[in-house]
């Protein structure tokens, strides 16, 4: 199976205010909370293995039921060591997948492809706005250090949260809950924006209204239509 296991059902662009967030619905946002990867960096495992594995291997390697590969990410993001990600693929798969991990740790800043396109206006926008941007992301500490340093849209946030530094991984609650209290803001001012489901359903259990994305003008026009005051796609 490609991709991290467990994802649920759930429409792309779209405000979801479930559980605790319902309380929230229709509240004014003033805090936009993202996520990093595929929402405001590409990141693209895929483009690091093409050079040295043949297709085949390389969708093993993202296979989970295959490599673990997904398995050893929410390690490492919840503050496991590199070495460690790669013994556990070598425990429970063994090779070639522990080698092709470790070439993946190795070579990670090939992963990271670009700036997703119109996140650097968008955050732009909720800057001039008035709105809190903030970052709340599962990465890796080390990994994220490289995309930290290449990467100066991360420096156009607010305040950051990186799973690996504080040893807490989304969709668990307390994540979300320590966002909030390190940023000094409210959950029901809030709206966070993934591209995964799962941390959507985490942030509505947390009380924090999400959206799970996938298309740039489409998530500008939820926005709009929750009352942020950011400019629209022209037609």
């Amino acid at each position: 199976m490609k991709g991290w296991p467990g994802e649920p059902q759930m429409a792309y662009d779209e405000l979801m205010a479930r559980d605790a967030a319902a309380a929230a619905e229709g509240a004014p946002i003033t805090q936009v909370i993202f996520d990093f990867g595929n929402v405001l960096l590409y990141w693209d495992p895929e483009a690091v293995m093409i050079p040295r594995y043949s297709q085949r291997l390389v969708d093993g390697f993202l296979d989970n039921d295959i490599s673990s590969f997904y398995d050893a990410n929410d390690l490492m993001d919840a503050g496991a060591s590199l070495e460690e990600g790669v013994a556990y693929v070598r425990e429970h798969k063994g090779e070639p997948w522990a080698s092709m991990m470790r070439y993946y740790v190795d070579n990670f800043r090939d992963s990271l492809t670009g700036v997703v396109t119109g996140a650097r206006v968008l955050i732009d926008d909720l800057h001039a706005a008035g709105i809190g941007v903030w970052g709340l992301s599962n990465w890796q500490q080390d990994l994220y250090q490289i995309a930290d340093r290449d990467c100066d849209l991360l420096g156009m946030l607010d305040g950051k949260v990186v799973s690996g530094q504080v040893r807490m991984r989304k969709p668990n609650r307390d994540i979300y809950e320590y966002a909030l209290h390190s940023f000094g803001i409210r959950s029901r001012d809030s709206v966070f924006i993934d591209d995964k489901a799962m941390n959507i359903v985490g942030a509505n259990q947390a009380g924090i209204r999400g959206i799970r994305f996938r298309n740039p003008r489409k998530l500008r026009a939820c926005l709009i239509a929750a009352g942020v005051p950011i400019p629209p796609v022209r037609d």
